[in-house]
């Protein structure tokens, strides 16, 4: 009779694995969902050398399928047509061609791949390269021609950048790394990586017609021989187009820059682009409401968290006011749906927006209204169309007073931090090829972070946690404490997973997709370009003199110091533009 399976957890960092034995083999099972069948005498290995386990050996897979897409014209369609001739397809099955197992982020080496297998008529582009410290979740772009207009063709040779002959990294055997030298008129998007000194054959790879690429620039950091990047060594780095926005068509291939020295502004690599600014890779309405039933975060708020979301309508309904320079004795009741609202213009000081002057009622509307609170959807091509941002804006009534953290000790910075009207949003950008998830953005005050899907926590399918901080409201990908500023002493940034949560794909509302012209109808308060909140008229020096009187000794100079040195938008002295205003409303994030 055969033995029933037992298993026990593996403790190896940084993945977890579970191992499930039988007679002469297992099963080993990440928590990132891979799995591996190996021999018992492997098995044993794993105790004596779990160090050999590394992050980039799982695979990263989103923790449910992808949805079924409505119809449309191309989004997720696998292919994208850059005009000029060149068609391109996102490969993901990508095959091992060399390893290093140190250098690099974490010292940790990296993996180098090329595609494992060509769809017909396509043709290698560049290899793909990532650090070992994260699960494996990459794609390049393969190249199709129509035959009609030579977009792509062989290189002439190939340059050797660098082989690892002469180092003494641990690496699996030797790699090299090689340029192509396109022929007149055209330039290479990717390097080949070998495992011989010997030349690739020139059919290995495309270069791409010049007028069909864009400028680029190197992103992060992904290998080089040393812990940390060398300006004057070898290394590599991915690469992205250098201008990017909602009109650049700069698209990425996947692949990466290997180079001698620094961050070079001209780099070897170009990147592709959309040349006849086609937007039909971009997702239709219905494909828009599907994406954020799919993917639609939801927001965790802390449980002491006083000062909380609302939607627009309900904030000018409670008797919200819109002032006017010089007529300040006179505020105007806004209308529900803010069509007495100024439009466009420019953010001149010559309206804003504040609580009712009841003090019952300003109590009230700075509180916010969590149960009725509805999210705004702005939906944007970037990256050439090759990718959709979704952004999802959050509007706060008010935003609380700011706390500051002296080593172990929290204090109140009174009212500074306060002021009327927030805006803060989540990003996610998703790839036109298949509609998968790819990353996400949190904004944190004045700037914000990109966190990778394989970073990113999950809760009900495939939809992002994000956590907002206490009073601040500025987002994280993870719960605790974020301290912004120098050492032990700046802005704490306080999240937890508390019961007071939002479903940001409950009520959502799409107030703007420009590519898609009159299908979305923009609401009035989306163009009014004023202020959100008057400017704070308070005194932050009497505001730090009443915190100082509860510091003792050298913090007292400390706090006045790093108060000082805050940013207007967290000092509070002035109230936030709208989301139109924002310089990633037109623009990538930052």
């Amino acid at each position: 009779m055969p033995r029933a399976p037992i298993h026990f957890i593996l403790p190896v960092s940084p993945t977890l694995y579970k191992v499930f034995f039988c007679f002469t083999h297992i099963l080993v099972v990440s928590t990132m969902g891979n799995c591996l069948t190996l021999p018992v005498s492997a098995a044993m290995n794993l105790f004596k050398n779990s160090s050999s386990l590394l992050a980039i050996d799982t695979m990263f897979k989103l923790p449910s399928p992808l949805p079924v897409w409505p119809k449309g014209e191309g989004f997720a369609s696998g292919i994208m047509d850059l005009g000029g001739g060149l068609q391109v397809r996102q490969i993901s099955d990508l095959v091992k061609v060399w390893a290093t197992r140190e250098g690099g982020p974490d010292n940790l080496g990296a993996t180098f791949f090329e595609p494992s297998l060509m769809p017909d008529g396509f043709h290698m582009l560049g290899s793909y390269s990532q650090p070992n410290n994260k699960p494996f979740f990459g794609w390049v772009l393969a190249g199709k021609d129509d035959g009609s207009s030579e977009a792509l063709k062989t290189p002439l040779d190939y340059t050797l950048v660098w082989s690892s002959e002469s180092s003494k990294i641990k690496a699996d055997g030797n790699g090299y790394v090689w340029l192509p030298i396109p022929p007149d008129g055209y330039k290479a998007v990717g390097h080949v990586v070998t495992t011989s000194p010997e030349k690739p054959l020139p059919d290995k790879i495309r270069c791409v017609r010049s007028d069909l690429t864009d400028q680029s620039e190197a992103y992060t950091w992904i290998w080089g021989p040393g812990k940390t990047s060398d300006a004057n060594g070898f290394n590599v780095y991915s690469v992205r187009p250098s201008i990017r926005g909602t009109k650049t068509l700069g698209v990425p291939a996947g692949t990466f820059v290997a180079q001698i020295g620094g961050t070079a502004s001209s780099l070897s690599i170009a990147c592709l682009k959309n040349a006849e600014s086609n937007f039909s890779c971009m997702p239709n309405l219905m494909q828009i409401e599907t994406l954020m039933q799919a993917y639609s975060p939801w927001v965790y708020f802390h449980s002491k968290e006083e000062f909380l979301p609302s939607s627009v309508n309900w904030y000018f309904g409670m008797g919200a006011l819109l002032y006017k320079k010089g007529e300040e004795s006179n505020p105007v009741p806004i209308e529900p749906n803010g069509s007495n609202l100024p439009q466009g213009g420019s953010n001149d000081g010559a309206y804003w927006l504040d609580l009712p002057v009841d003090a019952g009622a300003k109590d009230i509307v700075r509180k916010g209204e969590l149960r009725s609170s509805q999210v705004y959807v702005h939906v944007k091509p970037i990256m050439g169309a090759s990718f959709t941002d979704i952004a999802v804006w959050i509007f706060y009534p008010f935003n609380g007073p700011a706390r500051a953290q002296l080593g172990i000790v929290t204090i109140s910075l009174g009212k500074i931090g306060e002021h009327v009207g927030d805006w803060e949003h989540v990003t996610l950008r998703v790839s036109n090829f298949n509609g998968e998830l790819q990353r996400v953005y949190f904004s944190q005050h004045s700037g914000g972070t990109w966190v990778e899907a394989y970073d990113l926590e999950f809760q009900s399918g495939n939809k992002a946690v994000g956590y907002a901080s206490l009073h601040g409201h500025a987002l994280y990908a993870k719960a605790g404490v974020v301290l912004q500023g120098n050492g032990a002493i700046g802005i704490k940034n306080d999240t937890e997973k508390s019961k007071v949560v939002m479903d940001t794909g409950e009520s959502f509302v799409i107030v703007a997709a420009e590519y898609l012209g009159s299908a979305v109808a923009e609401p009035a308060w989306l163009n009014y370009c004023r202020q959100w909140g008057p400017k704070i008229s308070y005194d932050i020096a009497e505001e730090i003199k009443k915190v100082e009187k509860a510091l003792l000794g050298p913090l007292k100079s400390a706090v006045k110091k790093f108060v000082n040195a805050l940013p207007n938008e967290v000092l509070g002295e002035e109230g936030p533009t709208g989301p139109n205003m924002k310089d990633n409303w037109l623009g990538d994030e930052k």
